[in-house]
C-alpha cells in the first residue's frame, strides 16, 4: 500500500515537473511582448513562476479525482476557451491580426488549457471548502438581521447614503458627463428631426429635460444638470432594490453593506451614474431584470404566482428594450430559455415575455410614427460586414475583381475604406450609403458572402479586432486614440468619455476631484496596478462571470443560471457592435454584488 503511494506521487511529481516546465515555456505567448523581448524569459520571474506552477501542479494533481470525468470536461472546456482567448488576444492587441499558419500559437493551446483546467478544477474545491466551512458556522457567530421595521430604513439608508457619496462627484463634473451621442439626441429634439439611430423613448428624456429646463431658467448646464439628477435618482433606487431583495434573501450584512460601499464609490459606477448616455438607464432595467431571472430561479411557483413580481419582470424588460435596442435581440434569444426552463407556468411567462417585447415594439412604432422619425439607417446592424469588407480590402485588394470593386465602391466609397480603423467602425460605417443598399440588398450581401468565402480569416480578423477588448482581460481601451473632441485628444486611454458637449460646458466646483475622474477616463496607470486593473477590465470581468457560470453548471445549481443567460444574451450582441467600450458591458459592473451574493450566499435556501 505504502509503495502504491509512494509510486502515486513520483508519477505526480513527474507530470507535475512536465506540465509546469511546458506551461512557462508556453507562458509567453499569452504576454503582451515582442518577439526578441526578455522580459519573460532571461529573468528570475520566469523561474519564480515555474517554483509557483510546480508547487500548485503537484498540490492540485495529488487531490485531484480522476473519475469525476463531468467536471473535468467542464473545467478543460472552460479552460480552453479562456486560452484561446488570451493566446488570440495578445495577438490582436499587438499586431492587429491571428496568424493562423503561427506554429506557437498550435503548440501553446493544449499545454495551457491542460495547466489551466487543472488550476480551475482545484479551485473549485477550494470554493466548495471555504463555502463548507463557511455554512457549518454555529448559529451564534452568524449575524442576524434586524427586525423587518429597521430592515426597511436599513434599505432607506442605503439609498441615501449612495446619493450622498455621490454628489461630491456630480458637483466636481458638474453638470455631469455630458457625451456619447448626447449633442446628437438633444439637436433631434431641439430642431424636430428625429431618427431611430437612437432609442427614441432616450432621445425625448435627454432632449425633453434639456429643452425644458432652459426654456424655463435660460440654461443648458441646468437642463444637463437636472437630467443626470433624475438619472441618478433612478440608478441609486434600482440599487437600493437590488440591495432590499439580497436583505430579505438573508444575506450577510457584510455582504449587504460591501455592496452599499462598492455602489457608492467604485469609479465605473459613479462615471456612468453621472453619465448622460442611455447605457445606465438600460443597464439599471436590465439588473431589475437579472434579478427577476434570479427569483424565477430559486422560486418559480412563488414568482408565477406573484403579480408584482410579474409586472417587475414586463417593465424591466420593456425598458431594456426601449433604452438600447440590442436589448430587443438579447430578450428575444432569451425567450427560448425561459420557457425551457418553466414548465408548470411556461405559458404565464410566455404571456408576459411576449407583453414585454409587444409593449417595446408598440411604443417605438407610436414613437416613430408620431415624430416622423427618419429609419433609413442601415449601418449599426450591419457594423460588421462593413468593417469586413474595408479591411479586406485594405489588406487584400487583390481578392476583389473589377466588378466586385465597382459593387463595394456603390455602398463604400474610396474615400471611406481609407478611414479603415481596426479597432473602430464609426470612420467607415458613418460614409455607409444607406440609400444604395436600400435599392439591391441582395446584391451587396451576394458580394459579403463572395468575399468571404475568398478570405474568411480576413474576416474572422476584422470581426475580432472590434470586439477582443470584450474577451481579452489585457486589452487596453485605447479605441478613439488620436480623436479630437471638444476640449481634449484621446491619447493613451478610451475608457470613458469624460466630456461635455456642446450647449453645456463644464463647470466644476471642486476641481482636484475632476482631475482624479478626468485621469481614471483618459489616462492608462490603473491598468498598470496588478490586480485592481482586472476590476477595470471587461474581459477580466467577463471572464469572472464566466467562471462563476461553469461552477454552478458544475455543481448542478441549475437555479442559479438564468441571469448568466441573460447577460451572456447581451454580450452576444455587443460583440457585433463598432468597437470595445465599457458602457456597452455595464451590466458587469452593476450586477457584481449580485454575483457576490449567489456565489458567497445560501439564496436558494431563502425563502
Amino acid at each position: 500500500m505504502n509503495e502504491r503511494i509512494m509510486n502515486n506521487s513520483k508519477w505526480i511529481s513527474a507530470a507535475a515537473l512536465i506540465l509546469a516546465t511546458a506551461a512557462t515555456l508556453c507562458f509567453p505567448q499569452i504576454l503582451n511582448s515582442g518577439e526578441n523581448d526578455l522580459a519573460f524569459t532571461n529573468s528570475i520571474f520566469a523561474v519564480l513562476l515555474w517554483g509557483l506552477a510546480f508547487y500548485t501542479l503537484k498540490r492540485s494533481l495529488g487531490t485531484l479525482d480522476f473519475q469525476d470525468r463531468r467536471g473535468l470536461r467542464i473545467a478543460v472546456i472552460f479552460s480552453l476557451l479562456f486560452t484561446m482567448a488570451m493566446l488570440f488576444g495578445v495577438r490582436l492587441d499587438s499586431m492587429e491580426n491571428v496568424d493562423f499558419k503561427d506554429i506557437k500559437l498550435w503548440i501553446s493551446l493544449p499545454v495551457l488549457t491542460v495547466f489551466f483546467a487543472v488550476l480551475v478544477r482545484k479551485l473549485w474545491d477550494i470554493l466548495d471548502q471555504w463555502l463548507t466551512k463557511r455554512a457549518q458556522r454555529p448559529l451564534a457567530e452568524k449575524i442576524v438581521w434586524p427586525l423587518q421595521l429597521r430592515e426597511k430604513r436599513t434599505d432607506l439608508i442605503s439609498f441615501v447614503i449612495i446619493i450622498l457619496c455621490w454628489m461630491p462627484v456630480f458637483l466636481a463634473v458638474y453638470p455631469g458627463f455630458f457625451v456619447y451621442d448626447a449633442q446628437e439626441e438633444y439637436v433631434q429634439v431641439a430642431t424636430r428631426m428625429f431618427s431611430t439611430h437612437h432609442p427614441l423613448v432616450h432621445v425625448l428624456m435627454l432632449g425633453g429635460i434639456i429643452c425644458a429646463v432652459h426654456k424655463a431658467l435660460g440654461s443648458y448646464n441646468m437642463g444637463i444638470a437636472c437630467y443626470v439628477v433624475i438619472q441618478m435618482l433612478c440608478v441609486a433606487g434600482c440599487f437600493a432594490f437590488l440591495l432590499s431583495y439580497l436583505r430579505r434573501k438573508k444575506v450577510s450584512r457584510a455582504v449587504y453593506f460591501a455592496g452599499v460601499l462598492y455602489f457608492a464609490f467604485f469609479p465605473v459606477i459613479v462615471m456612468f451614474a453621472l453619465c448622460s448616455a442611455k447605457d445606465a438607464l438600460f443597464t439599471s432595467a436590465l439588473l431589475l431584470l437579472l434579478i427577476c431571472l434570479l427569483q424565477i430561479g430559486l422560486h418559480a411557483e412563488e414568482f408565477a404566482a406573484s403579480k408584482k413580481w410579474l409586472m417587475l419582470f414586463i417593465v424591466s424588460a420593456a425598458g431594456m428594450m426601449l433604452f438600447r435596442n440590442n436589448g430587443l435581440y438579447a430578450f428575444i434569444l432569451m425567450i427560448p430559455v425561459l420557457l425551457l426552463y418553466m414548465r408548470k407556468r411556461r405559458m404565464k411567462l410566455c404571456l408576459c415575455a411576449v407583453c414585454a417585447v409587444a409593449l417595446c415594439l408598440l411604443v417605438n412604432a407610436g414613437l416613430k410614427t408620431v415624430l416622423h422619425a427618419d429609419d433609413s439607417e442601415k449601418q449599426e446592424i450591419l457594423t460588421v460586414p462593413i468593417q469586413q469588407l474595408a479591411r479586406t480590402y485594405k489588406y487584400t485588394p487583390e481578392v476583389f475583381d473589377e466588378e466586385d470593386t465597382k459593387t463595394l465602391h456603390e455602398i463604400l466609397p474610396e474615400e471611406a475604406l481609407r478611414m479603415y480603423n481596426a479597432r473602430l467602425s464609426d470612420p467607415v460605417k458613418w460614409r455607409f450609403e444607406n440609400t444604395t443598399f436600400q435599392k439591391d440588398k441582395s446584391k451587396y450581401a451576394w458580394l459579403w458572402i463572395k468575399i468571404g468565402l475568398r478570405k474568411p480569416l480576413s474576416y474572422l480578423n476584422a470581426w475580432w479586432m472590434t470586439s477582443y477588448g470584450f474577451w481579452y482581460p489585457d486589452a487596453v481601451v485605447n479605441v478613439y486614440q488620436g480623436n479630437s473632441v471638444f476640449t481634449f485628444t484621446y491619447k493613451d486611454s478610451s475608457y470613458f468619455g469624460y466630456e461635455v458637449e456642446e450647449p453645456g460646458a463644464r463647470e466644476s466646483k471642486m476641481p482636484w476631484l475632476d482631475e482624479i475622474y478626468r485621469r481614471l477616463s483618459l489616462e492608462i496607470w490603473k491598468e498598470k496596478v496588478p490586480v485592481l486593473s482586472m476590476l477595470f477590465s471587461m474581459g477580466g470581468m467577463f471572464w469572472l462571470y464566466a467562471f462563476c457560470f461553469v461552477y454552478f453548471l458544475y455543481k448542478r445549481k441549475y437555479q442559479m443560471l438564468l441571469p448568466f443567460y441573460m447577460i451572456f444574451a447581451v454580450w452576444l450582441t455587443v460583440i457585433l457592435g463598432p468597437t470595445y467600450l465599457p458602457r456597452y458591458v455595464l451590466m458587469f459592473w452593476f450586477g457584481l454584488p449580485l454575483l457576490v451574493s449567489m456565489v458567497l450566499e445560501p439564496l436558494a435556501d431563502s425563502p
